[in-house]
């Protein structure tokens, strides 16, 4: 059983985002749900690769903020 240790929630225009993170007997991770429209998308980073995968992330963010936006 998972042990929440801390848990934020955000709404982003018709979504619903939360984030948590959690143990359990495996280890530390953060858990990222989506839910829109009745429906939940999850995805679960183990501790080990949150600082890896928050640069990533911060990376990506940064190139999108260097290409115009299309608008079609």
């Amino acid at each position: 059983m998972d042990n929440v240790i801390v848990t934020k929630e955000l709404q982003v225009e018709r979504k619903h985002f939360y984030i948590e993170f959690r143990e359990n007997e495996r280890g530390r991770f953060m858990r990222i749900t989506e839910e829109a429209h009745g429906r939940r998308n999850t995805i679960i980073i183990p501790s080990t690769g949150l600082e890896e995968f928050m640069a990533m992330a911060g990376e990506v963010i940064q190139s999108a903020d260097r290409v115009p936006a299309a608008h079609g």
